[in-house]
């Protein structure tokens, strides 16, 4: 495939720790920009894993996520690959990707997500985290995105009562609320809800130890995989 500078750039590596994410977004985005146009073959699995630096059960989930989301198709056989799809979805919806309101969606919630996650550490009650693991098995168990987004939101939405804290209740309902109008714009892969409910496991797991800082830096990391998934996913302006 011929590269230009632009083509460079897709294919740059990825950084830890929001790989996955960050690759859907690089590719999610490169072919919103039609940078990787209909139809084009991406490089083998194997040589594009080597080019993003990343192992190549990372590049496997992000490829399934787009392919799930209609990005991408795959195809086997001799003739056969990863490619981009004749018509990607939701570009004829009128939306701006991460324009100026969505991040201050995203800034907002950055800030009442982390907070409520230190006191949360500080202050929750077994009963607390009970809940939260709870919550965690539901949207495991999940049949549909549905019913996997009203767990969700439940979830954070307990970070903050466990943090004992109304106030912050309002605040994190209030956005997640808003978080919700932005998830609705997007596919919501099978690959993508897996790694995030990962995610809500792990930060239970810190919470019932106390260990805030470690918490909220996996908090960070959570609310930075979904920028990424927003930014490779969202469909393009229509001008």
């Amino acid at each position: 495939m011929p590269r230009d500078v632009a083509i460079e750039a897709v294919f740059k590596p990825v950084h830890a720790p929001t790989t996955f994410e960050e690759t859907v977004e690089r590719l999610g985005t490169a072919i919103r920009l039609g940078l990787l146009t209909p139809g084009t073959k991406l490089p083998p699995e194997r040589d594009l894993a080597d080019e993003l630096r990343i192992s190549r059960s990372t590049l496997r989930q992000a490829l399934t996520t787009l392919v799930q989301s209609g990005h991408l198709v795959a195809r086997r056989g001799r003739t056969g690959g990863t490619f981009v799809a004749e018509e990607p979805p939701l570009a004829e919806l009128e939306t701006e990707p991460l324009g100026e309101k969505t991040w201050a969606v995203l800034d907002h919630r950055v800030a009442i997500e982390t907070g409520a996650v230190i006191l949360a550490a500080e202050r929750a009650e077994p009963p607390d985290m009970d809940r939260l693991d709870e919550l965690v098995e539901k949207m495991g168990a999940a049949d549909d995105f549905e019913e996997y987004r009203r767990a969700d939101m439940r979830f954070h939405i307990s970070v903050a009562e466990a943090a004992g804290s109304p106030r912050l209740v309002d605040e994190m309902t209030e956005v997640q609320g808003q978080m919700s109008d932005l998830i609705a714009l997007i596919a919501h892969p099978e690959q993508v809800l897996t790694h995030s409910n990962e995610q809500h496991r792990r930060l239970v797991a810190l919470l019932r130890k106390g260990a805030a800082i470690k918490a909220v830096a996996l908090m960070r990391d959570h609310i930075e995989g979904t920028e990424h998934i927003l930014a490779g996913l969202l469909p393009p302006a229509r001008g």
